[in-house]
């Protein structure tokens, strides 16, 4: 995973496309929230929310 988020990093610097780090962060945070989520108490309020 480290040599991907790495691999990653150099593409963004090498091309000059750093807008894309927020679009990344946040499809992370998007799917780090879905799993979670499964199964616990909260995911009847995550639901409602979208």
């Amino acid at each position: 995973m480290i040599s991907f988020l790495r691999e990653l990093w150099a593409y963004l610097r090498g091309r000059k496309k750093y807008w894309l780090i927020p679009a990344f962060v946040i499809m992370a945070l998007l799917g780090a929230l879905i799993v979670l989520s499964q199964g616990s108490a909260v995911a009847p309020f995550i639901y409602t929310i979208f």
